[in-house]
């Protein structure tokens, strides 16, 4: 069954979520504030990079069942359901700012027809659908909650394929309207109470950065014990408690969720009286290995790295996506000009705007090979498929010294040895 949707804000989980419901005949009306934005998505010209949104968008514009509007009031007026997808910023304490929420709950309170659900897709504190239901001064409206279980680079495929589908809600009928909209998904349903399913959405994230957090933890036990974590996670996951997924060691962990998530799941604990010091761990690790990458690039210099120049392949948080957002591959670049590093050239693949202020003292160049130019060490940070198979030969030709830090594990150690480069990876004897 068809049905009138209504999406608030067209950043990534807005434009994804009202693509995807457009795909599945839902007909759906995206609302923004930027005249400019709304202009370029309605001619198709999609602002994000995320694999198969592009296709998805220009086919709901096609079927006629998407379309874009200027402000939140016109794309609500005429809607049966109405999807909350605007930003929550977070303070340096960990709290959301609700108040773009909160606005946009009021400018469609006096639009909205009798019976209709608005529906909080935004990652919010637990307690933010009342916050929802006092702005929109209706008690002839249901508000529930709908987390969104989104990776980015493959925010499409967990769309349309979910591992869950999460509703909150106080009213069962209205929970099971919600629930309709996903039925051709076939997915395994979760219908709960409000908090409890707001919870979900920040202790999901909690847990796998603490996954995250462990593996690189463990990394370094493996490099100190000689071990080698590749064949370590391979035994461990093969343990179904376990699994393979998020066991992969790295630069940090970062990106628009695990930190704003875990920051928040620690504030929410402590402001029920609870010190949630485990987690508080996971965070602190995190930080750490930002240092430790720092220290392998200044060990593969033996020494100082003031007025050294590095290369770097990646600046996103991760491959098959533009987002700078709290990139763990930024964070280590900061820490190596501020040890005093010369130059820092990165190239990746995602980025071509380099007037990002989060991309200040970095030189962005247009390919993986001028990244390499002059270079004392290559860093890679960022997991990009296609710096697998580039001309290594060329790259040592390039570089003053030929010296890799891999902080991903994504190159053959013994073939890029093979072309005369000195290679250190992680959790690698």
């Amino acid at each position: 069954m068809t049905h009138r949707i209504a999406v608030i804000g067209t950043g990534y989980v807005g434009l994804t979520t009202g693509a995807y419901l457009a795909h599945l005949g839902h007909t759906v009306v995206c609302a923004d504030v930027v005249v400019d934005k709304v202009a370029r998505l309605n001619r198709g010209d999609v602002p994000i990079l995320e694999a198969g949104l592009d296709e998805l968008v220009q086919e709901g514009l096609e079927t006629e069942r998407l379309s874009f509007v200027v402000g939140a009031a016109k794309a609500a007026e005429d809607a049966e359901f109405v999807f909350l997808c605007v930003q929550t910023p977070q303070g340096e304490d960990g709290s959301a700012d609700l108040s773009y929420i909160r606005e946009a709950a009021a400018e469609i309170g006096p639009v909205l027809a009798a019976e209709t659900i608005v529906i909080n897709k935004s990652t919010v504190p637990v307690g933010s659908t009342r916050v929802v239901e006092q702005a929109l001064e209706r008690d002839d409206v249901f508000v529930v909650s709908n987390p969104e279980f989104l990776r980015e680079g493959s925010a499409v495929h967990d769309c349309l394929n979910p591992d869950r589908i999460v509703i909150g809600a106080d009213d069962q009928a209205s929970a099971m309207r919600v629930a309709a909209l996903f039925e051709s998904l076939k997915a395994p349903l979760v219908i709960t109470d409000p908090s409890s399913a707001e919870t979900i959405k920040y202790a999901s994230n909690a847990f796998l950065a603490t996954k995250v957090s462990f593996v690189n933890a463990l990394a370094n036990v493996c490099e100190a014990v000689g071990a080698d974590v590749r064949e370590v996670v391979l035994g461990m996951g093969y343990d179904k408690r376990i699994g393979f997924e998020f066991l992969k060691p790295g630069p940090g962990w970062g990106g628009s969720c695990f930190p704003k998530d875990t920051k928040a799941m620690v504030h929410i604990a402590e402001d029920h009286g609870y010190d949630f010091d485990l987690l508080r761990g996971v965070i602190s690790v995190n930080e750490e290995q930002y240092e430790r990458m720092a220290d392998k690039v200044e060990r593969m210099v033996e020494g100082s790295i003031s007025g050294l120049t590095v290369g770097a392949w990646g600046l996103t948080f991760k491959a098959r996506t533009d987002d700078l957002r709290d990139s763990p591959a930024i964070e280590v670049l900061r820490r190596l000009r501020a040890r005093g590093a010369s130059v820092v050239r990165a190239y990746d693949p995602g980025v071509a705007d380099a007037s990002s202020p989060l991309l200040k003292g970095v030189t962005v160049v247009a390919d993986p090979y001028a990244a390499c130019e002059g270079a004392d060490v290559l860093v890679v940070l960022t997991e990009w498929d296609e710096f697998r198979w580039l001309d290594f030969a060329k790259v040592a030709g390039l570089m003053h010294h030929p010296r890799i830090v891999d902080t991903r594990n994504l190159l053959e150690p013994a073939a890029v040895r093979r072309r005369g480069f000195a290679y250190d990876g992680l959790g690698r004897a």
